[in-house]
């Protein structure tokens, strides 16, 4: 058995960064920018008002009195000047006019007809966005980066109509076994309901990869080899089960035939140790357990960050965080231990009593997994600890 970090390091060895793509932008949401993008233009363009209110040349007192020549909108300015004694009438967002440099706002403001008088209280700021508050034309968003909402929004404003993006990565689910069928499917009393896959193909979506999850393969080389025949042209091939060493676990034999290239199998963790890597049609291949509980930890250590660095976001672990043992808990073993647990206020964390890998309850009531080291010893309540969110 080789380290979580150890086999973390050798999946990262199977990844490179997917080719770029050209999309518009309302396509783009969640997509891993692959190269900077510039603004085209200064955000605002032009000085513009803040408020609601009354253009004029500063500096102002109460009491003074203008004549208001006009009026400025958003999308409507003013085309002339403002001379001494005059006022605009503006609007928020409208260009602030020439021979004024701030706002009265209209609150602070008597008015009769075309004429104003400021009142005594006034408000002291200027209440002008000046031109490229914001951004510059050339200024750069960084790459590579998810793109979030608020990025499209930034990217628009700096008038860009299209980006070069990552491309999504492509992931083919394999389950297998005899003693599986479909939901929906009347299972025989020897059989359970495949279900592992299910989790995996929403992790890969949510991941921004594209998910195929393919026919169950049964526990022959034939039907195996006819269902990662379907698998070719993905960038990952990930099979769940099958991985072990019983007389009905064909995986490692079958891709090898293949042309498979392994790169190592067993991992000192748990749950999760019967995970194998290596490359299949010039895919990476994973190889996770069939225990739901120990497939879907292993999809959040090691495939997730696989998509993550496929897609051009680097080669990083899993992130985690900190937090404080609610419980004691007694000396971890040999193998490192991802518990599955619960958060709690004020920084607390509290596994579940039970850690069995075929448990899906308690994984779907868990929204941690608890990391105990190799060989941590007992540890008491109040001790500080690290977690991988779920």
């Amino acid at each position: 058995m080789i380290a979580v970090e150890e086999a973390l390091a050798r999946v990262f060895s199977l990844c490179a960064p997917l080719t770029t793509e050209t999309v518009p932008l309302r396509r783009a949401a969640g997509r891993v920018l692959a190269e900077p993008a510039a603004a085209g233009r200064d955000q605002p363009p032009f000085a513009a008002s803040a408020m609601d209110g009354y253009a004029l040349a500063g500096p102002v007192s109460p009491g003074q009195g203008f004549r208001v020549i006009g009026e400025a909108a958003a999308g409507h300015a003013f085309d002339g000047s403002v001379g001494p004694g005059e006022a605009l009438r503006i609007f928020t967002g409208a260009p602030l006019p020439a021979g004024t440099d701030q706002v009265v706002i209209q609150e602070d403001v008597e008015r009769d007809g075309d004429r104003i008088t400021l009142r005594d209280m006034l408000d002291q700021g200027s209440h002008v966005r000046p031109a490229g508050q914001d951004f510059r034309a050339g200024d750069l968003i960084t790459a590579p980066r998810r793109l979030r909402p608020v990025d499209l929004a930034l990217l628009a404003a700096m008038n860009i109509a299209e980006v070069r993006v990552f491309r999504r990565p492509v992931v083919a689910i394999i389950a297998t076994g005899d003693e599986l069928v479909m939901p929906g499917e009347a299972p025989r009393p020897d059989q359970i309901v495949a279900s592992n896959g299910f989790a995996l193909k929403a992790m890969v979506e949510a991941e921004g990869g594209i998910a195929r999850l393919l026919p169950i393969a049964g526990d022959s080389d034939a039907q195996l080899r006819a269902v990662l025949d379907m698998a070719r042209g993905a960038d990952v091939i990930v099979t769940i089960g099958g991985a072990s060493v019983g007389d009905h676990d064909l995986v490692a034999s079958t891709t090898r035939r293949l042309g498979a290239e392994p790169s190592f199998y067993k991992i000192a963790m748990r749950p999760g140790k019967p995970l194998m890597a290596g490359r299949l049609f010039d895919a990476l291949m994973l190889g996770l357990p069939g225990n739901p509980v120990s497939a879907i930890v292993c999809g959040h250590l090691f495939l997730l960050p696989a998509l993550r660095a496929l897609s051009g976001l680097g080669a990083l672990p899993a992130p985690t965080r900190a937090a404080t043992l609610a419980d004691a808990v007694g000396a971890n073993g040999p193998r490192a231990h991802y518990m599955r647990a619960r958060l709690e206020p004020e920084g607390r964390i509290r596994p579940f009593d039970n850690q069995d890998s075929a448990m899906l309850g308690i994984l779907a009531a868990a929204d941690a997994l608890l990391i105990r080291p190799v060989a941590d010893p007992a540890r008491n309540a109040g001790h500080p600890v690290r977690y991988i969110p779920l």
